[in-house]
């Protein structure tokens, strides 16, 4: 009976708040925001204590530079795991140490919400249709302000990204962090591009064992696989415009094997599998990866994981610098992958991580990989 009179007095309390936030509406203490899901919705004029919910939603605001004002996580971010291709967590260990509010992909708990003992202001919630919570729901039951962002990607939903990193610059008061963060990604795919030789014959590549809401073998790939488009690589997996924006695809193994693409490329994600599973074991023993001549021949190579709690997108730009001095090396010969890596980690996250996250990996992160 105390712990349902409590709860009931939060969610009085919460109500209480939310009532006089939005009855300072048009006043200098609350002001109106137009989230991606067009939803408009009323937060304080300056917010400094927030949580974000989702996947990918913590990765965009470190972007920003504001992850001072996370005041909890969802119970992903503190979970200690054999591996971590997440830059923004192993760059900020702070994260590891806050409250927990809920379950990863959006199962949030507003009843851990309310009895944080530092309230947020506002929840930016990215949403995953048919994941989590409702984010009308969640705003109804914690009365604390819930702005929807779309995580988008690098490919054809990146004006979505875009967006959201604008839109959670004006929760934030990071508009100018925002446009640095949309220009270098521009000027990053730019110069990717200068960098590759223009041909009518573009070098083939498969890449296998990326994950999905989990490790998977080596049949697991991204049809639209940003770093492939970024360097003019031809991702077999992409045949024809009706996997064009498939984000992902598990791949029969005869067709892989029919392609005998001419380069390889192993998400690294795979080696959560543990040894003797995945897509470096199924390389190393399948009579028929084994055929391949980008096997035989050692082309193949390992790359920091595409896909971990969403999208990596500073990952993604590394991997497509490492791709390119692979199959374009007159035009990276100034490039050291993994110098360039850190450059644009400490850009996005703050910090430079590339040694300890291919420590995770095995150091077989941008190397050729030892298929005996």
């Amino acid at each position: 009976m105390i712990g349902k009179v409590v709860c009931l007095a939060a969610y009085s309390a919460a109500y209480l708040a939310a009532g006089l936030l939005v009855g300072a509406s048009g006043t200098a203490d609350a002001r109106v925001v137009v989230d991606s899901a067009g939803r408009s919705v009323t937060i304080p004029d300056r917010v400094t204590k927030v949580i974000c919910s989702g996947a990918g939603s913590l990765r965009l605001l470190v972007y920003l530079q504001a992850q001072e004002r996370v005041v909890a996580v969802d119970d992903i971010e503190v979970k200690r795991q054999k591996f971590d291709a997440r830059p923004y967590s192993i760059a900020n260990p702070r994260l590891r140490t806050l409250p927990v509010f809920g379950e990863f992909r959006g199962f949030d708990r507003p009843e851990r919400i309310l009895a944080l003992e530092t309230q947020p202001e506002v929840i930016l919630k990215a949403v995953v249709t048919g994941t989590g919570i409702d984010p009308g729901a969640l705003q109804d039951k914690t009365g604390i302000p819930v702005v929807v962002v779309d995580f988008g990607d690098l490919g054809a939903k990146r004006d979505k990204l875009f967006r959201s990193l604008r839109l959670m610059g004006e929760v934030v008061d990071r508009r100018e962090r925002a446009e640095a963060v949309i220009a270098q990604i521009e000027s990053r795919i730019a110069d990717l591009a200068r960098r590759t030789p223009a041909t009518a014959s573009p070098p083939s590549a498969f890449i296998g064992g990326v994950a999905f809401k989990g490790p998977h073998g080596f049949q697991a790939t991204e049809p639209s696989y940003p770093p492939f488009t970024f360097v003019g690589v031809r991702n077999l997996a992409q045949r024809g415009g009706a996997t064009k924006d498939v984000a992902h695809a598990d791949v029969a193994k005869e067709a892989i094997v029919a392609w005998n693409p001419d380069y390889l490329f192993l998400d690294l994600a795979t080696l959560q599998l543990g040894e003797g599973q995945g897509a470096l074991a199924e390389l190393r023993t399948d009579p028929g990866y084994k055929s391949l001549s980008a096997v035989a021949e050692r082309r193949v190579f390992g790359l920091l994981p595409y896909n971990w709690y969403s999208q990596n997108f500073e990952s993604i730009l590394a991997d497509a610098y490492f791709i390119g001095k692979v199959v374009h090396p007159a035009g990276f010969a100034d490039v050291d992958p993994a110098a360039e890596a850190d450059r644009i980690f400490e850009f996005f996250v703050g910090q430079k991580v590339f040694r300890q996250m291919d420590a995770e990996f095995g150091g077989l992160v941008f190397k050729p990989v030892p298929l005996d």
